[in-house]
C-alpha cells in the first residue's frame, strides 16, 4: 500500500520538508492454469469483456485486508519448458484506504 511523498521545502527551510500523499493498493495475482469451476479461469476469463469493481480479499495470519480493485488484463503464458500460467494485475477502485481487520 505505497504512499506518494510530496517534497513542500521552502527557500526558507535548510532540511526537506515533506508531505504524504494518498495511499494507493495494487499488485499482481499468479498461478498455474487451472479450469475447474469457481478457479482461476472461470473467474478472470471475464476480465477483458467487464469493467467492474471485484472484491479482492487477502487473508494471512487471521488477519483480512479486504478491497475494490479494478483487474487489468489476464494474461495466459505457455513457457518453452510447458507451464501454462496466468496473471492478473489489479488496481484500487474505489478510493477506500486498505485497512487490515
Amino acid at each position: 500500500m505505497p504512499r506518494g511523498v510530496w517534497d513542500t521545502t521552502a527557500l526558507t527551510q535548510s532540511a526537506n520538508a515533506r508531505t504524504l500523499l494518498l495511499a494507493d493498493f495494487s499488485g499482481t495475482c499468479a498461478g498455474g492454469f487451472d479450469d475447474g469451476t469457481n478457479l482461476a479461469h472461470s473467474v478472470f476469463k471475464t476480465v477483458s469483456s467487464t469493467s467492474v469493481n471485484r472484491t479482492m480479499s487477502i487473508v494471512i495470519s487471521g488477519q483480512t485486508l479486504n478491497n475494490e480493485v479494478l483487474l487489468t488484463d489476464y494474461a495466459l503464458n505457455r513457457a518453452q519448458t510447458g507451464e501454462f500460467t496466468w496473471s492478473v494485475p489489479f488496481q484500487l477502485a474505489d478510493g477506500t484506504v486498505p485497512t487490515w481487520s
